[in-house]
């Protein structure tokens, strides 16, 4: 048998041992697998960065580890992305750069920048092993360039370092010293860095001795008759497959964005805003882990995507809502910006520039709805209450003439008076077409080793999950490129030697 999609291939088939009924439950007893197609120790569902991370980890720990990946190829959304990493405490890049950072300050700016309810045990956690975590990616392959790239948006060069957060604004920049934080790999272009990431991990845990059953979407969960989940059954060229599990079954099957059953049950907000990753971010590994009595916490958490303010001149204008009125600090993070609109302003913002500001909008779907020469007649052209929007420029203007916002607290290097007309007001509404989109947070809840609580804080036996099928660092909210693939791989790594270290007959006392 080799380390692909031959494990049963061989057998014959038919209906009572294998072909997949119209409804299979999500939970099978034990008792009722008519035979084991593959058996293993530790067994990863799905092969994004962090299946990849648990499956290297696993493997490495002594476990035998085969990884189930529904598509052919494998990567899912990380292979997509730039394949960012949020890695701070001094990593040799941000000292190259003569950037100084800690562990305390990265935990001082992730715990102020991730929601209302955190999960501080595992942002702690998370910090305080992030420069050795840096070192594990880099022993993968993975290069990093020593620059820095000085934008607050994806590097679309073969740079590095970069503000990948809200770091340097307000009011994170009272809170925690601002550092750049988000390591991008050295590769060109944006949005490559994903599929260079997932070619290395893939070959990493090769050779760390996994197997792959590639074509293989998980569909239920194998208990035994205590209650401990031995393995899992897979639909594999359309049919049902048994793979057993000693040790344990880890869950990395991304989030749930791609399901619009539940984006409308958990998190209707986000219904209209076009779904950011692929369409195996269906909810599938969440849904298996509630089945066997895991539960989800989180779930109407959301990251909005919303890159309204490029190209960067446009940081210098000024955001208003239908009101005429600013609710936000233009120079932070887009997806703060884009959080902001959609809860609190009805995805409804326009963007304000004057003659010094003016620009093209780098992305389609802003427009251009009204010129003027002065804001007063702006303001009539628009549509907005009298002296509503004139008030808010002239607010504006006194105060960035002294290079102050006392407000909302944007930078001085952003701040100029929007007095030299003609004006014009652009549409960034969700309505008008400007480029909001979102992925989900919420996932099942887990201990920092992966471990699946159910709802009285138990582990459930034998089931771990780590990346967009769990809730992890940002609990309510997402500000910050970089976190999902550093926290996929560094939990990824976790749960694999959770796993891996788990006994057989399930005695051994999880972590």
């Amino acid at each position: 048998m080799t380390a692909e999609n031959t494990r049963g291939r061989n057998e014959k088939k038919d209906d009572a041992l294998g072909r997949v009924p119209a409804t299979t439950p999500r939970i099978i007893a034990e008792a009722d697998v008519p035979r084991w197609d593959g058996e293993t120790e530790v067994l990863v569902v799905g092969l994004g960065c962090a299946g990849a991370a648990a499956a290297i980890e696993a493997a490495r720990a002594g476990a035998r580890t085969m990884v189930l990946e529904r598509t052919s190829g494998g990567g899912g959304t990380s292979a997509m992305s730039g394949g960012t990493f949020y890695f701070g405490g001094g990593t040799p890049v941000q000292l190259a750069n003569g950037f100084e950072d800690s562990a305390d300050e990265m935990y001082k700016y992730l715990a102020a920048s991730t929601g209302i309810a955190p999960d501080l045990e595992k942002i702690r956690l998370y910090c305080a092993g992030s420069l050795e975590h840096f070192h594990w990616v880099s022993a993968l392959g993975i290069p990093f360039k020593r620059s820095y790239w000085p934008h607050n948006f994806e590097p679309w060069t073969d740079d590095c370092l970069w503000y990948s957060g809200s770091e340097k604004t307000h009011p994170y920049n009272a809170l925690a010293r601002p550092a750049p934080r988000g390591h991008a790999p050295e590769t060109e272009g944006s949005c490559t860095g994903g599929r260079l990431l997932m070619e290395k991990m893939q070959q990493a845990l090769l050779a760390a001795g996994a197997e792959r059953v590639m074509d293989a979407r998980c569909v239920a969960l194998i208990k035994s008759a205590r209650g401990r989940v031995v393995g899992c059954a897979a639909q594999v060229t359309g049919e049902l497959h048994h793979y057993r599990a000693s040790r344990g079954v880890i869950l990395t099957t991304g989030g749930f964005i791609f399901n619009p059953a539940m984006v409308a049950m958990h998190a209707p907000q986000a219904r209209a805003l076009t779904p950011l990753g692929c369409d195996t971010d269906d909810g599938s590994g969440i849904q298996l882990g509630q089945a066997a009595g895991g539960e989800c916490i989180n779930m109407n958490a959301i990251a909005y995507i919303c890159p309204v303010l490029m190209p960067q001149d446009f940081i210098k204008g000024m955001l208003f809502n239908e009101h005429g009125q600013r609710f936000i600090n233009e120079d932070v993070n887009h997806k703060r910006i884009g959080e902001c609109a959609v809860l609190h302003e009805n995805s409804r913002m326009y963007l304000l520039v004057d003659d010094d500001t003016h620009a093209k909008p780098q992305y389609p779907g802003i427009r251009l709805i009204a010129t003027a020469e002065t804001i007063e007649e702006l303001e009539i052209e628009l549509g907005l209450p009298q002296f509503c929007l004139q008030d808010t420029v002239e607010t504006y203007n006194f105060h960035a003439a002294q290079g102050r916002d006392p407000l909302f607290g944007k930078q001085a290097e952003h701040l100029k008076p929007l007095d030299k007309g003609p004006y014009a007001a652009f549409d960034c509404s969700l309505a008008a077409g400007a480029p909001y989109s979102a992925f989900t947070l919420g996932g099942l809840h887990t201990r920092p080793g992966g471990e699946v609580l159910d709802m009285d804080g138990r582990p459930v036996p034998g089931l771990y999950a780590a990346g967009r099928a769990t809730s992890c660092l940002s609990a309510q909210s997402c500000g910050t490129s970089g976190i999902q693939i550093g926290e996929g791989t560094f939990f990824g790594r976790l749960a694999g030697r959770s796993a891996a270290n788990n006994s057989v007959d399930g005695t051994h006392p999880l972590r």
